[in-house]
């Protein structure tokens, strides 16, 4: 149940994919895979550009594993937990290689973190997002950052006081985080291809360097997201958050 994360490097693009049984979501241990993958392709000559997808045909990403949530019983097993998605929204962020997101479903939580930390994002008509943290007692403060940059504060305030309402793949392109929609799973990875293979023809400086302005002023992330782990990890103990958690796990 722990899931997986594996690339494959094809003319200068990387493809980064993982896959979870439990609707693509996140247990540490894959949170640290997807970092390591991250950091390791970033070092990479021989790749330009990076694409992050999941697998199947259901949820793009479930976000964070309410099975591990459930688990849970010190201050640093929450904080650790949570930090797992800093660590990843932070490789994204440092990453010498543009990140391209490919969503062909829905995704929750820490899967709308990953999104916004990608560069460019594709997505099928299917992809809806949902921030349902607050409904369980906790709330989306780690990827918040990235989020709010991608979208903006009142559409993410939106969202996350809206935590049990879906917002529609077109609401999603409407305020930016998505760049490009499709009606179907083979438009979209057509679109990707014909994309990437053009980014890939870039000069890797060019591309580094107009990385580097996407995420301007981001620095104190290093931190940031830290603190704001330490919060999740501290809220995910309450009564309120277990009784929470399991009763979604039991519908």
């Amino acid at each position: 149940m722990e899931g997986s994360v594996t690339y494959k490097i094809k003319e200068k693009v990387a493809h980064i994919s993982f896959y979870n049984p439990a609707s693509n979501s996140f247990p540490s241990s894959q949170l640290q895979l997807l970092t390591e993958t991250i950091n390791k392709l970033s070092q990479n000559n021989a790749v330009t550009v990076i694409v992050l997808q999941s697998e199947g045909n259901g949820a793009f990403c479930a976000g964070a594993s309410f099975n591990e949530l459930l688990n849970i019983s010190t201050l640093e097993e929450g904080e650790m937990f949570f930090s797992g998605f800093a660590n990843v929204i932070n490789a994204m962020r440092k990453s010498s290689k543009l990140i391209i997101g490919r969503v062909h479903g829905k995704a929750v939580g820490g899967g709308v973190g990953l999104i916004s930390a990608c560069d460019y994002t594709f997505a099928t008509e299917n992809a809806a997002v949902k921030l349902s943290e607050l409904a369980i007692g906790i709330g989306p403060f780690v990827i918040e950052p990235a989020v709010s940059k991608k979208i903006g504060k009142t559409a993410m305030a939106e969202m996350t006081l809206g935590a049990t309402e879906w917002k529609s793949a077109r609401w999603a392109l409407d305020k930016g985080l998505f760049s490009k929609l499709f009606s179907s799973v083979e438009e979209m990875d057509n679109a990707i291809k014909v994309f990437t293979t053009e980014i890939a023809t870039y000069n890797p400086d060019a591309l580094l360097e107009m990385k580097k302005i996407i995420w301007e002023n981001t620095e104190h992330w290093d931190t940031l997201l830290y603190e704001r782990a330490a919060i999740s990890g501290k809220l995910v103990l309450s009564e309120f958050t277990k009784n929470a958690l399991a009763q979604f796990r039991k519908s």
